[in-house]
């Protein structure tokens, strides 16, 4: 299903709410909407903003065309329907650029318009960035616990078909270094990659039985001798050894798919080597996540390939954001509601660390309060302007922008931040409200 209109891509509920604000002052009144986590997936020592930049991509698109009023018109009103007609996002909108790391509390996405305007934006924006903030947490930790070595994203098999464009992207930012779909690196220029499935080698079977010296000499014969041929459909040193018969010790790779990963890469390397392949990588896929690939870190692996669990957010497929309105015609308001509680008041945030670039804190002040003072630290805002009068400000931070400030951003956080174990947040968040 292809959508260029994403005006529907949103709860039935944010209309009605339009729909009855539209009978009084309120809908007009000045408001400011802010995004934020209460608190971080269970296991997880930070998150990474992903999806901003879909954010405003949709945003431009969020339009209500005839097609679309024929199916709001079911449940609402002439006065609003003709409402929606009109509609155009007219208001500013500041945020965490895509690849900064957040923290409980932190005000991700600041919305100011008119409580219509505003409110409307709650479903688009938050299943935006919940999913792809999402991913690309979960993408991070995999790069992090595989070092220098690379890891190719392969999930499009194991989502949503438009889930796995997005989670492609926001996989890249956070540092993986390709995709198997092809949409997303025609839509977002994501590197792609990609060789055969145990299917290919399989199709070689004849009279005689299975031929998997013919799969490899066709894969090579249409791909090179550079490819990296899957060596696991049947006997793995038997397929190790057709594919060196058939490529010469120049062959790129092999991939091994199934069983105990740690030790078939050991007795894979040794048996190349002993071939004379020592160029030849090995490239390890099938259901890995952050803590398998930390648990290979020693092992004589070259190249990652992660499907289900990035795509998934590796068991955290949400970031737990939540859209809430924090102030009204200038005066805070704020839900009170036991464990859903929320600040109120525009807010902004900046970072403080050392002069190493370690982070010490983040401070989260009133957006009209000067911004604390941190004695011997250095001091950076966090929110940067992305909307204004409802279109997105020019010279706006790329995808390859956000990649390397979130290979920036890794670094500086404290060394415990980055491990796997539970803990508290990696960095502290101050609340200097008044």
């Amino acid at each position: 299903m292809t959508i260029d209109n994403t005006a529907l891509l949103t709860d039935q509920y944010e209309l009605t709410m339009v729909s009855a604000a539209l009978r009084h002052p309120v809908a007009q009144r000045p408001c400011v909407f802010e995004v934020f986590a209460r608190r971080l997936p269970d296991g997880r020592r930070y998150g990474v903003v992903a999806g901003t930049g879909r954010v405003l991509d949709e945003l431009a698109d969020f339009r209500f065309g005839d097609a679309e009023l024929d199916v709001v018109r079911r449940f609402l009103d002439d006065d609003t329907v003709d409402w929606l007609r009109e509609y155009r996002f007219s208001g500013d909108i500041d945020g965490y650029r895509e690849g900064e790391l957040y923290f409980p509390g932190s005000p991700i996405l600041t919305v100011r318009a008119s409580f219509a305007e505003g409110v409307l934006l709650e479903t688009l924006i938050l299943s935006i960035l919940n999913h792809d903030s999402a991913i690309a947490s979960a993408a991070a930790r995999m790069v992090s616990a595989a070092g220098s070595r690379p890891i190719i994203e392969m999930g499009s098999r194991r989502t949503h078909e438009r889930a796995a464009v997005s989670s492609a992207r926001a996989a890249y930012l956070a540092g993986v270094a390709a995709t198997s779909n092809l949409e997303a690196a025609r839509t977002y220029g994501v590197p792609s990659a990609g060789t055969a499935a145990h299917a290919f080698t399989l199709g070689f079977t004849g009279p005689d039985g299975p031929d998997e010296k013919a799969a490899f000499a066709a894969q090579i014969e249409a791909l090179g001798v550079g490819t990296t041929l899957l060596v696991d459909t049947y006997d793995i040193t038997q397929g190790v050894r057709n594919a060196i018969e058939v490529a010469g010790t120049d062959l790129g790779g092999v991939r091994i798919d199934s069983g105990d990963l740690g030790v078939l890469a050991r007795k894979v390397r040794d048996q190349l080597d002993d071939l004379g392949a020592a160029s030849t990588k090995i490239v390890v896929s099938g259901d890995l996540d952050e803590y398998a690939i930390a648990s290979l870190r020693a092992e004589p692996v070259d190249t990652y390939g992660v499907g289900t669990s990035l795509v998934t957010g590796s068991g955290a497929p949400t970031a737990g954001m939540v859209y809430k309105l924090v102030e009204v015609d200038g005066r805070p308001v704020a839900k009170r509601a036991s464990h859903k509680e929320s600040r109120g008041g525009a807010k902004t945030a900046v970072r403080s660390a050392r002069a190493s670039g370690t982070i010490v804190e983040e401070i989260v002040h009133r957006a009209t309060d000067d911004t604390p003072a941190v004695d011997g630290l250095n001091v950076r805002p966090l929110q940067i302007p992305l909307v204004r009068d409802g279109r997105p400000v020019d010279g706006l931070p790329s995808l390859a922008d956000g990649r390397d400030h979130l290979a920036n951003a890794l670094v500086s956080l404290p060394w415990e931040g980055l491990g796997l174990s539970h803990g508290d947040p990696a960095v502290p968040t101050r609340f200097v409200l008044g």
